[in-house]
């Protein structure tokens, strides 16, 4: 082989290695062992991981694997209608490692979970009760949306902006499986004006083509948490 084609074949070379470690990437790191049920208690030392360290497996019972998280209705009493209620591995430590989760959404009459993001996972909704108003937009700006009645599921590709109406006057609820065991959630109305310091004003105003006023205006709706 020549020399000067050696550079061109070990480009090739980590093309393929890179497309065919991609899906490995994708998610949540695979386990080593059975089980690995995170240990809380370990966040009051100074070791930080990126997850939770496995607690000893004499110390492991049946109750780590156990949660009664999504059996009651959240309280859809807000200015947005909605509850989401969590069981990822921050509620049920049996999760860790495992890479997936779950979520309850509960929805007042008219009620909305507001356009936002899931960065470490792909959420697939299946409707319970009532009938919702879902869609997702794509990097290219384009929306996919529909309704989606009881018995029926739809999926939110990882990180694209998605949301859900209740389209009706009576409660819904849906639930909701994700591919991570913490799979975040960043709202885009929380993120740009109630951050934490906040947003520059001028900032906001240029990129939404409004006045000032109008952010702050915004912004007072939103306090930092």
């Amino acid at each position: 082989m020549a020399p000067k084609q050696l550079p061109a074949v070990l480009l090739a070379a980590c093309a393929t290695v890179l497309a065919l470690a991609a899906p490995l990437l994708a998610g949540d790191p695979d386990m080593l062992q059975d089980f690995c049920v995170a240990d809380y208690k370990s966040l009051d030392g100074p070791l930080r991981l990126n997850g939770f360290p496995c607690k000893r497996p004499e110390n492991v019972t049946a109750d780590d694997f156990f949660s009664s998280a999504l059996a009651l209705p959240g309280n859809t009493g807000n200015p947005v209608g909605s509850a989401v209620t969590a069981a990822n591995v921050e509620k049920l430590p049996g999760l860790n490692t495992l890479g997936v989760s779950m979520s309850r959404v509960d929805y007042a009459p008219w009620g909305v979970n507001p356009p936002h993001t899931h960065p470490r996972a792909t959420e697939i909704i299946y409707v319970l009760e009532g009938s919702l108003d879902v869609g997702f937009v794509t990097t290219a700006g384009k929306l996919f949306a529909r309704t989606v009645c009881k018995g029926e599921l739809f999926v939110f590709p990882r990180g694209l902006v998605h949301y859900q109406k209740n389209n009706g006057g009576a409660p819904a609820m849906a639930i909701s499986a994700f591919n991570s065991q913490l799979p975040g959630t960043q709202s885009l109305a929380v993120a740009m004006f109630g951050a934490s310091p906040p947003v520059p004003t001028d900032v906001l105003a240029r990129a939404l083509q409004i006045d000032g006023g109008l952010v702050e205006t915004i912004k007072s709706k939103f306090p930092p948490k």
